[in-house]
């Protein structure tokens, strides 16, 4: 079952035809097993009765959105969000702002133009993430890099990794566009460490 947490991310995506980038339709990846030991942080799920991620807020590229939750398909492939302008949480990680990584994933692009996480190869060190929680805190964090992968080469371990401190990973589709497959061949993933949580009065006094 942990090994199965670890799939390489299956990333459902639609391409607007209009734009003249590529022919339209579904785009649904395959998700091969990821070799190696490594295990998923988190992979029971979040702590008990730790609060959930209910919405994400990026400044730097204009989201600022309500999430979904996230879990495994039937085939235990990772699940992917049916809105195309909603990211999702990955619930059998760590919520964002414990201790491990916790992941959202979000769609590059659909039939309408561009999906929620169109602009995130754009992210910049630096740049500031910021996740609520149910308990009304926010969680804070701060890009370290972007990077783009292969999708036979997603670094399952260092995207679902526990790496001795809080991370948020955010995960979409990128590079090249396959037009026989109709899908995306690589992965974009913005790591970012967590910088501060703001309690829940602090947040209703801003």
């Amino acid at each position: 079952m942990l090994a199965a947490v670890m799939l390489l991310i299956a990333m459902g995506l639609f391409v607007l035809t209009s734009r003249g980038q590529h022919d339209p339709g579904p785009s649904e990846l395959a998700s091969p097993p990821v070799s190696g030991s490594a295990e998923p942080s988190g992979a029971a799920g979040p702590e008990a009765d730790s609060p959930v991620p209910v919405a994400l807020r990026i400044p730097s590229i204009g989201v600022d959105t309500s999430l979904v939750t996230l879990g495994l398909n039937p085939d235990e492939t990772v699940e992917v969000p049916n809105d195309f302008q909603k990211p999702g949480w990955y619930k059998f990680g760590p919520s964002p702002g414990q201790k491990g990584s916790a992941v959202i994933l979000g769609h590059a692009d659909s039939f309408d133009g561009p999906a929620v996480f169109y602009r995130l190869p754009s992210l910049q060190a630096g740049d500031e993430v910021e996740v609520s929680l149910s308990d009304g805190r926010t969680a804070r964090f701060a890009v370290t890099k972007v990077e783009a992968y292969p999708k036979m080469e997603f670094p399952a371990e260092e995207v679902y990794g526990s790496h001795g401190h809080g991370a948020l990973q955010l995960v979409t589709c990128g590079g090249e566009f396959d037009r026989e497959t109709r899908s995306y061949q690589s992965n974009i993933v913005a790591y970012t460490s967590l910088t501060a949580t703001t309690p829940a009065a602090a947040v209703g006094a801003r």
